[in-house]
């Protein structure tokens, strides 16, 4: 049987990784803010007299990049809504009873 202390410390673990993932989730977020404000804002400066800057190359970056952002943020969000602490838990005494 685990100590209160052992649980602290495990629970401690898991909720500094979780603002590990979730930080870098955030620092991924900004900086993409950031370049992608800058690239807009350049490809608007560059524009010629007339031109529209709804152009397919103009929204590679944004999209590409984005793809990946939704994963980021995919992998950090939602395995904490579909599988929890609770579940993890109720899967660790299932699994230990079946060791009995």
């Amino acid at each position: 049987m685990k100590t209160s202390t052992s649980k602290y410390r495990e629970r401690y673990k898991f909720a500094e990784r979780r603002v590990k993932r979730l930080k870098g989730f955030y620092t991924h977020l900004i900086i993409y803010i950031i370049i992608n404000s800058i690239i807009v804002f350049s490809n608007i400066k560059n524009l010629d007299d007339g031109e529209s800057y709804f152009q397919w190359h103009n929204f590679i970056t944004l999209s590409v990049w984005g793809m990946f952002l939704l994963i980021h943020a995919a992998s950090v969000f939602i395995p904490n809504f579909i599988f929890g602490v609770q579940w993890e838990e109720r899967k660790i005494r299932e699994f230990m009873e079946e060791e009995r």
